[in-house]
């Protein structure tokens, strides 16, 4: 045989073993897919080559090859690829669909809460401990958690803040840190028909700070009524405190006898309170916006479950009498259930409204309360309380839902009570408990006006005529108060900017510059720095003008 042939046949044997080879031992090229990392928790561990633990959030974005895997602790892995590095997770943690990354099946409420829909409508309520059913979810941020459950509760299905939610009914009756707190409400006495001041919730609230809308750090503020809101009125106040270091005004928007503007949430609601309006729409707006652009925070003022024009427009949602129905009135006004979640819904949609259309850095609620001396005649009273809350309960929730709706939006709230939440030995009748209160909104406002204090506070013979004593004596009870709950609001202050009232004492001092003053330093010197709101009824540039060397003073600084 020729050398070439060799040659050919030892080539040809080459050929045919390579492709035995090939047949043999075939490459196979294994495609990755896409998903998620999902789990009932926000965080899920998965293992590296080394079979070392790492934290990974929920939601992550994976290519995952479901052929390799691997058993860890008899537990099946399957191999992912996360930003370019290889590790092995549960296949139980992994899913295709962002609507599965999240699995909890029920959650179980921490604090109690309304169940809400996307438009912010009430559709009903779960209680401390009540075992939910979770159909879907809203919002996943980037460490895997969940803004909002979508949840069933027997016949009610809405959203519940994930915040207000825990994974077992053992941990949601937990109350927050018991061994601390529950030592400093157990003392508060319900001798008046307030609540229990036991059954509120004092988990702590963040309080947000926005970058788009700072607040002041003192708010040196003056209130002016709806009358003035509007673009003529307006601009003498403007030119007043420019010569002065008022950065705050607080203006109407709902107060039971004069309506801001006609809002929309009005039009919807309480028609009667629209066409009763003193200023039109565009006034209105136009005016807020010259506050602002002169540099003012603007703080709009609601008055929520004090309201004729509501009761006229809702009897249904009103307190009534049992034997003939007709609203009950007490303080010269019909009163709105605090009880009513129709009522809540209102002045919430009236708060989002005056924060989006017309442009309110913050909304204060005042009248946030039930009716002062209703305990005289609730045995008579149908109060609409149709989930067995008590008053303190029912402030406190309403507070959570508006305060929750109304951050959204990036405003603050802020709220108004009684200068005699300042003692803590009961819950006030009206239902109005200090800590409860300011452990939930941004900004607490005390209305500690000396002429509404009886002779002898504070061992003070007339307390109306000596402010700053009176003042820095409420001061150092209230710098107590904040300590019984977690996060704490600002104190900012409506200090009395009337004259003392004749049927208190005829005779009483003239609230001009110095008693001004003498309020403010009170204050101050008691520890609450967070500034003040004047309180006259009847607003007007002349008294303004009287009290103005008040106003001049930095007391932040001195």
């Amino acid at each position: 045989m020729s050398k070439r042939n060799n040659v050919i046949i030892f080539i040809s044997v080459i050929v045919l073993i390579g492709i035995v080879y090939i047949t043999k031992e075939p490459v196979t090229i294994v495609k990755a897919e896409q998903g998620y990392i999902s789990s009932n928790v926000s965080v899920v561990k998965v293992f590296n080559e080394a079979e070392e633990s790492i934290d990974i959030f929920r939601g992550t974005k994976i290519s995952y090859y479901k052929e390799r895997t691997k058993t860890i602790d008899e537990v099946e892995l399957v191999e992912v690829d996360i930003k370019d590095k290889m590790y092995y997770v549960p296949i139980e943690n992994i899913c295709t669909s962002k609507e599965d990354i999240v699995t909890e099946e029920e959650v179980y409420t921490r604090t109690a809460s309304s169940l809400v829909k996307e438009d912010d409508s009430i559709k009903g309520f779960a209680d401390k401990g009540t075992k939910l059913e979770v159909v879907s979810y809203k919002g996943l941020d980037k460490e895997g958690n969940v803004s909002e459950y979508l949840v069933k509760s027997g016949d009610y299905e809405g959203y519940i803040k994930a915040k207000y939610v825990v994974l077992t009914e053992e941990e949601s009756l937990i109350r927050f840190e018991s061994e601390t707190y529950d030592a400093m409400h157990i003392k508060a006495e319900d001798k008046y028909g307030g609540g229990n001041a036991m059954t509120l919730d004092y988990y702590p609230n963040t309080k947000p700070v926005f970058e788009d809308n700072p607040m002041p750090e003192q708010c040196y503020s003056l209130y002016l009524s709806a009358n003035y809101i509007n673009p003529e009125a307006i601009k003498p106040f403007i030119d007043f405190a420019k010569d002065t270091l008022i950065n705050t005004f607080v203006i109407d928007i709902k107060d039971n006898f004069v309506i801001g503007y006609p809002a929309k949430a009005m039009e919807k609601y309480s028609p009667s309170a629209a066409k009763a309006a003193c200023n039109s729409y565009e006034e209105y707006m136009e005016a807020v916006q010259m506050l602002k652009d002169a540099g003012f925070y603007v703080v709009g003022r609601i008055t929520v479950f004090k309201d004729d024009r509501y009761v006229a427009d809702h009897p249904e949602d009103a307190i009534v009498y049992k034997e003939t129905d007709e609203p009950y009135k007490l303080e010269g006004s019909y009163w709105p259930s605090a009880y009513s979640r129709n009522v809540w819904e209102y002045n919430v949609a009236l708060a989002k409204e005056s924060v989006t259309e017309i442009g309110f850095n913050e909304i204060n609620l005042d009248y946030c309360r039930f009716p002062g001396g209703i305990i005289n005649d609730e045995e008579n009273l149908n109060m609409r309380n149709e989930y067995g809350e008590d008053k303190a309960q029912a402030i406190q929730r309403f507070l959570i839902y508006a305060t929750d709706t109304i951050h959204e939006l990036n405003a603050y709230v802020s709220v108004d009570v009684f200068g005699e939440t300042s003692n803590g030995t009961y819950t006030a009748p009206y239902g109005q408990y200090w800590p409860a209160m300011s452990n939930v909104v941004d900004v607490i406002s005390g209305m500690p006006y000396p002429d509404h204090f009886s002779a002898g506070s504070y061992g003070l013979s007339k307390p109306w005529d000596e402010p700053y004593e009176l003042m820095k004596s409420w001061g150092e009870f209230v710098v107590e108060r904040q300590k019984e709950c977690p996060t704490p609001a600002k104190v900012r202050t409506w200090i009395q900017a009337y004259n003392v009232l004749p049927w208190v004492d005829r005779s009483g001092i003239k609230y001009n510059a110095e008693a001004l003053e003498e309020e403010i330093r009170g204050l101050y010197d008691a520890g609450i720095e967070d500034g003040y709101i004047t309180w006259h009824g009847g607003p007007s540039l002349a008294k303004y003008n009287l009290q103005k060397a008040a106003f001049q003073i930095d007391y932040a600084k001195e």
